[in-house]
């Protein structure tokens, strides 16, 4: 596996951190190269050689983002929605600024949809329409139903419409995911 040069690693994060803070102060359409040029303290030719424009930078930092998410689910598959709820409440404090901006900014739907997508997709593997509460009904309405739901709650929470402390909200989302599905 080949080594990253930490110049280069330090280059891409201090880009991906000026263009989620320029995403928080303004809408997607008025951020320039220029503005996360100069809130980066890079040149432009520096964030051209990592990314082909912004709209290529807000896909990568979305893919990052979701293929973390990916893996906590992947290290968390045996655990119950309550303890697996803790550990992405976890990440999504330590992601804080990326995740409100991504869930508040009105430029950012392509991160909800994605999240959307990714959320059903993970929860995919728990629906069972053969047995129980579930019998009957259509996957698809049951994941949709359920995935929009978790984005919801982590919508809410981000905006602060719900007031309790992150471990307070995984282990209530845990604990409905685990009577519902």
């Amino acid at each position: 596996m080949s080594t990253v040069d930490r110049r280069i690693l330090k280059s891409q994060q201090a880009i991906k951190k000026a263009f989620i803070e320029l995403m928080s102060e303004k809408n997607f359409d008025q951020i320039t190269i220029q503005d996360i040029s100069d809130r980066a303290n890079v040149g432009r030719r520096t964030i051209y050689h990592h990314y082909l424009d912004k709209f290529d930078l807000l896909d990568k930092l979305i893919e990052e983002h979701i293929n973390e998410l990916r893996k906590l689910c992947r290290s968390a598959s045996e655990m119950d929605f309550i303890d697996a709820n803790l550990i992405w409440f976890e990440y999504f404090e330590r992601n804080f600024l990326f995740f409100s901006t991504m869930l508040k900014s009105k430029g950012a739907s392509a991160f909800r949809s994605q999240f959307l997508e990714f959320v059903m997709e993970e929860l995919s593997v728990d629906v069972n329409i053969n047995e129980g509460g579930n019998q009957g009904l259509s996957k698809e309405v049951v994941l949709r139903f359920f995935g929009s739901a978790v984005v919801g709650v982590v919508e809410s929470y981000f905006r602060k419409d719900i007031p309790d402390p992150p471990q307070v909200v995984a282990e209530q989302l845990g604990l409905l995911l685990d009577r519902n599905l």
